[in-house]
């Protein structure tokens, strides 16, 4: 037999005269095995997680957003929808909507819609905010009826608002003849309609400001209110300096957000004017609708290369915020 049989890995072993050495354990396969196979099915438990969401972007972002883009870069007409053999036409829609003389106009009016939007959704709903902040007595009844406008339905909303400003039989040119006015034709002018779109859509944002706005409130602490009332701190100067500082990163959020949804607002618009008159109310968002389906022969190119233009705004303000929440972080 061979002198260098194995030893038993748990046997003793006597090195010449000199005590008994015994070696380490080995490390068993399977706790290797097991050992590796944990982290892998741990990569196979997010991939599980993680697909429904990829699958939801894919479906519901990615291809729609890739079929627009291609339908701006084709002479798409009903037929080509058909048949499927449109044109390719490169940047020529985008050309053809650049140079219309609806235009600027519609990127007038956007800007202003969404700014004094922006502007008194945020300022009255952060006043609500800090009011409603105070806890007095029916604070949560009164809260939750400014929810109201949020809950209701776009289309009863806009609906509600076009017969409240009606020029003949509106509640609002009723009270203004009460108290000596003469009638305003809110949706009929050219002078009023974009502002009687930008007051419906005020009231419909309002309650979206003042839950976030709320929300962020609750989370400063009431040691800093009190530290600063010690020191001799007025309420406005408490506000300034304690509220509005704190509050920002829950502001930038909340304006960033009201600033996407404005962008788009199509429902309201057109319901109330569809536009007009005389595209004194029209934005880029009901421009792109009209291109693509108000008229008897649709412009779907068009239409398209106008919504990719308000995706590539929404998408600009999008990398200022995160390049400002970056260098809010690092600083």
């Amino acid at each position: 037999m061979n002198n260098s049989a194995r030893i038993p890995a748990n046997r003793s072993v006597r090195d010449g005269d000199g005590p008994a050495v015994t070696p380490p354990p080995s490390r068993s396969r399977a706790g290797a095995t097991r050992t590796r196979s944990r982290p892998r099915s741990q990569q196979w438990a997010a991939w599980g997680f993680l697909t429904p969401v990829v699958i939801y972007l894919g479906v519901f972002y990615a291809y729609p957003l890739y079929r627009n883009i291609d339908l701006s870069l084709r002479d798409y007409t009903v037929r080509s929808f058909v048949t499927g053999d449109a044109p390719f036409t490169g940047l020529a829609n985008y050309g053809a909507v650049l140079n219309d003389p609806t235009f600027l106009p519609a990127l007038m009016h956007t800007v202003l819609f969404t700014a004094a939007s922006l502007l008194l959704q945020y300022g009255i709903g952060l006043a609500l905010a800090v009011f409603f902040a105070q806890h007095f007595r029916l604070a949560a009844t009164l809260r939750a009826l400014f929810l109201v406008p949020w809950l209701l339905p776009l289309i009863v909303s806009a609906s509600t608002w076009s017969w409240m400003l009606n020029s003949d039989s509106g509640v609002v040119n009723a009270l203004l003849h009460a108290v000596g006015i003469g009638p305003v034709n809110w949706l009929t002018s050219p002078s009023w309609s974009l502002a009687s779109v930008v007051i419906a859509n005020i009231w419909i944002g309002i309650p979206f400001n003042l839950v976030v706005l709320y929300s962020g409130l609750q989370s400063i602490p009431a040691s800093l209110y009190e530290a600063a009332a010690l020191d001799g701190a007025n309420a406005w100067q408490r506000f300034r300096h304690v509220t509005f500082p704190l509050l920002r990163p829950v502001s930038a959020i909340t304006l960033l957000l009201g600033l996407v949804y404005t962008l788009k607002v199509f429902d309201i618009i057109w319901i109330m004017t569809k536009g007009g008159p005389v595209n004194s109310s029209t934005t880029l968002a009901t421009w792109s609708y009209r291109l693509g389906f108000g008229n008897a022969l649709p412009a779907f190119g068009h239409g398209a290369a106008v919504g990719n233009l308000l995706v590539l705004i929404a998408l600009v303000f999008g990398l200022v915020y995160i390049r400002v929440q970056r260098k809010q972080q690092e600083s």
